[in-house]
């Protein structure tokens, strides 16, 4: 086969067929009952942001289960934890607001994916309520959902990521 690249739609649909009516049809604008609880027992995440410049970023995000808030079916929120202080994700926001969440929870293969555009909040009313070992933190971000999905787990089950003789020693 010649290497050739795919360039348009039609070309790329002459090789994968569109998906099932249920699958296309898939996204939400807000979080379901059981996404919000996925979502409150999630230790981890990844949260995609895009520079001025156009560059992504996607930062992996871990805390206790509960560490995102549903403030309610469309809004999100969870604290900036020190780290590094490079605050890339922060800056992002600052000029483009759209971002992506990853929410994964261990043993289980399905992933939910947020879609939407977030805001940086100084003093919300619920960070303290989110202290760590005596520090509150003093910004969250706050995210408004836009499309909102169950993310198949075929990747996870491929990479057996959850499971224990697949980890280095």
């Amino acid at each position: 086969m010649t290497r050739t690249r795919i360039t348009t739609e039609a070309e790329l649909r002459a090789i994968v067929e569109p998906p099932v009516q249920q699958i296309a049809d898939k996204s939400r604008d807000h979080l379901d009952d059981a996404q919000q609880a996925f979502v409150r027992a999630c230790p981890l995440f990844f949260f995609a942001t895009t520079s001025a410049e156009g560059r992504l970023d996607v930062s992996p995000r871990g805390d206790a289960p509960g560490c995102v808030l549903t403030l309610d079916d469309r809004t999100l929120a969870f604290p900036d934890r020190l780290g590094n202080r490079r605050v890339d994700s922060m800056l992002n926001l600052l000029a483009r607001p759209q971002v992506g969440m990853l929410f994964l929870r261990p043993g289980v293969t399905d992933m939910l994916r947020v879609n939407g555009t977030a805001e940086l909040v100084r003093g919300a009313d619920y960070l303290p309520g989110l202290e760590i070992k005596g520090w509150v933190p003093e910004i969250s971000v706050e995210v408004t959902a836009q499309e909102v999905f169950w993310h198949c787990g075929n990747a996870l089950r491929r990479s057996g990521t959850w499971e224990p003789g697949t980890w280095a020693a």
